[in-house]
């Protein structure tokens, strides 16, 4: 087996690349509503697909492929995506969603004459995912191990 180009490692290769097309998604999907090229979401959380959902389940998948669904390295990713998973459905969403209500919050006391030096930028509310948005970067990871299977094997 050939060695991979990240610290020499084909399954690190093929997770970054479902990472990589999970956000370069987010910054072209803009243009379906023509608004443009949105660079900025390369670099953050949240939104369709989950690129952390794409990118354990590309670990998980490649690592079967390498080792078998039976090894302890795809029972380890395996409990290590899930993980990842719920927490972006669960945690994250709702902290996110706790962003939007104080920021609602700060808006209208902002508008009743209030001092609010303190909280001039609003907190970021894009933090998790919905459900739907978790499912479709699981099949994007999916998908790119097994569109990268020969490169993993050879």
């Amino acid at each position: 087996m050939t060695q991979g180009i990240i610290f020499g490692n084909k399954i690190l290769d093929v997770a970054f690349i479902a990472a990589f097309l999970a956000q370069f998604y987010k910054v072209i999907s803009p243009l379906l509503k023509r608004e443009g090229l949105k660079f900025h979401r390369l670099f953050e959380t949240g939104g369709m697909p989950s690129s952390h959902s794409s990118t354990v389940t590309s670990l998980a998948t490649s690592i079967a492929i390498l080792k078998g669904s039976s090894s302890i390295e795809f029972a380890i990713a395996t409990i290590f995506g899930v993980i990842v998973m719920y927490d972006a459905t669960g945690i994250r969403r709702a902290a996110g969603k706790q962003a939007g209500a104080i920021n609602k919050i700060v808006e209208n006391l902002k508008n009743n004459n209030f001092d609010m030096r303190e909280m001039e930028n609003n907190l970021k509310e894009l933090l998790g995912h919905e459900p739907i948005e978790v499912l479709v970067g699981a099949i994007l990871g999916i998908v790119v191990s097994f569109a990268m299977k020969s490169y993993i094997l050879k």
